[in-house]
């Protein structure tokens, strides 16, 4: 029998049973919860430097993803069962780990305003689109609904993270959300949409703060 990192289901059952749903529900909600609590890596713009005393704060977030990216290479190798794997991932890389690469690569490599609304936009808002697009109430809100959402993220973050202008903020918020929104959307390939809708919108970003240094201080 391969070993498994859970209970059978148990707690996903008791989930979705006590939402008035069905284990299928709970499974959902818990790959939802599990991808929202990515947003937790932007605690590392918070630790002071030296945090750990023993080794750099780098190299603990490296040593992280290390630990997921060991988790995916023993599903393949010792057939270890992990909970949040789909069956179309069965045979291929997962999502969490496409997901894990992106949101390290995004707080190392992005300032930290632009790291901010990318990984809480694709935290927390990947989940809510695929939602949306299950419920025959909420699908003729997509994508109107998400933009708008993932817009005033990425004005919030900019305008408080990063003390850019008003006018600023909204000149590179509004055509993030759309390169967000645009990266979510299709399956292109190998490429999972969890690494595309995350670092899409912030090399985006970071493109048009290269080509345009003075847009955080812009007004018209």
């Amino acid at each position: 029998m391969p070993a498994r990192l859970h209970t059978g289901g148990r707690y996903r059952r008791w989930l979705g049973e006590h939402l008035a749903g069905d284990p299928e529900l709970g499974d959902r909600l818990w790959r939802r919860l599990m991808h929202c609590a990515g947003a937790l890596v932007l605690v590392y713009f918070l630790l002071p430097v030296g945090f750990f005393r023993v080794v750099s704060n780098e190299v603990v977030l490296f040593a992280a993803l290390a630990v997921v990216l060991s988790l995916e290479g023993l599903r393949h190798v010792a057939h270890l069962e992990i909970p949040t794997v789909l069956p179309r991932e069965r045979d291929k890389v997962a999502s969490f780990a496409f997901y894990a690469i992106a949101l390290v690569a995004t707080v190392v490599l992005f300032d930290r305003p632009v790291a901010t609304f990318a990984v809480i936009g694709a935290a927390f808002l990947d989940p809510v689109i695929g939602e949306m697009r299950r419920s025959a109430r909420w699908r003729p809100a997509y994508p109107a609904l998400p933009l708008a959402a993932y817009g005033a993220i990425a004005f919030a973050a900019l305008l408080f993270v990063g003390r850019f202008s008003a006018p600023g903020a909204i000149v590179l918020a509004v055509p993030a959300a759309v390169v967000a929104i645009l990266a979510e959307g299709p399956r292109m390939g190998r490429l999972d949409d969890d690494l595309a809708m995350t670092i899409a919108p912030a090399l985006f970003a970071a493109a048009m703060l290269f080509l345009f240094p003075g847009l955080p201080n812009w007004s018209p």
